[in-house]
């Protein structure tokens, strides 16, 4: 078993077993796997490959009030039973926080309802952020 696991180092003690009883040493699988496990021969994992998300470009700075507006959700729970979720959206360049919504349930159609309320008392921002994602698309007026 060690000869073919220092020649064949990916192989498991399944694939180890094919060749052994190749050669006439049929054995349980068991027993296989426990000699396996007190050899020391255990296959160590490969990890994925890590791929690159989006392009990386730096965040532009907020030199003006309503040049950046943050996105995030917060949550927490009533003692030990219901739970709930608060939409905070605050201004990059004055840290003014702008909205803070607290709700047990918080579809998309109620956040894009805050923010056109935002919009209209505000005005609307340059871009949105949230969790450091970049969100240029058309912001309602």
């Amino acid at each position: 078993m060690q000869e073919i696991a220092a020649k064949r180092r990916r192989f498991g003690y399944r694939r180890i077993g094919v060749l052994l009883e190749r050669k006439g040493m049929i054995m349980n699988h068991k027993k296989l796997y426990r000699i396996y496990r007190e050899e020391g021969l255990s296959v160590k994992r490969r990890r994925g490959r890590k791929r690159a998300r989006g392009t990386r470009v730096p965040m532009p700075v907020a030199a003006r009030p309503n040049a950046r507006w943050s996105l995030d959700f917060v949550s927490d729970s009533f003692g030990a039973s219901r739970k709930f979720r608060i939409l905070a959206v605050i201004d990059d360049c004055t840290r003014e926080c702008l909205c803070l919504v607290a709700d047990t349930s918080l579809s998309g159609a109620r956040v894009a309802r805050e923010l056109s309320a935002l919009i209209r008392i505000y005005g609307k921002p340059g871009c949105i952020v949230s969790d450091n994602v970049l969100c240029r698309e058309n912001l309602a007026a």
